[in-house]
């Protein structure tokens, strides 16, 4: 199981490098489905900018406007799978509602590489019902269950300490430091999990 895990891919592409390197991937899925219900979402623009600055193709993937039987299609062949920032309990919402948690919790376990920016970082924990103090869980009126993906069993906390994040992120750490496994990143970290191994690497200057 490989994972890559940031606040900010355009913070960390640098290390999204080296984490791709020594894989053969061409192309990657793209799920921006988080920031259907963001105001700000330049930060996709980037992503996808960061992306290809590197040399590799993508499938961009909104799971909210795409039939189940597409979306199967594309992640049974799929090599590594991104999932951008935005809402996370909208995209929560949106993944159980397609019944997809299973199936991408199976493909990583068969080795499917799984990318996740923010929202996308967050959803691989237990459960998200932590990141409420951070994201509006209104919009996802839907969702009754906050368990994630569990690809892991620790909390990232992106954005620790940043702009316009600062409050709510000290929030979150004063409420469940004590309570969960919480593993706070800011912009230019990234977390690296491979072979049970977790690591938080830090973009070069």
């Amino acid at each position: 199981m490989e994972l890559f895990l940031t606040s900010y891919l355009a913070g960390t592409k640098k290390i999204a490098e080296d984490f791709l390197s020594d894989l053969k991937v061409k192309e990657i899925v793209f799920i921006p489905t988080a920031s259907n219900v963001e105001s700000y979402t330049k930060y996709v623009d980037e992503a996808i900018d960061t992306f290809r600055d590197l040399g590799y193709s993508l499938n961009i993937l909104d799971i909210s406007k795409r039939e189940y039987a597409e979306i199967i299609d594309i992640l049974d062949v799929c090599e590594c799978l991104y999932i951008s920032g935005g809402n996370t309990f909208y995209l929560l919402q949106e993944l159980k509602k397609k019944e997809l948690c299973k199936i991408i919790r199976q493909r990583v376990s068969k080795g499917m590489l799984y990318m996740g920016e923010s929202a996308g970082a967050i959803i691989s924990a237990p459960d998200i019902e932590y990141n409420h103090i951070m994201d509006d869980k209104t919009v996802a009126k839907e969702l009754k269950d906050y368990s994630g993906l569990a690809l892991v069993d620790f909390y990232t906390l992106p954005h620790n300490k940043e702009y316009p994040f600062v409050e709510s992120t000290e929030e979150i750490l004063k409420v469940y430091k004590d309570k969960l496994k919480l593993l706070p990143i800011n912009n230019e970290e990234a977390i690296i999990v491979k072979d049970g191994k977790v690591e938080v690497k830090k973009e070069p200057s």
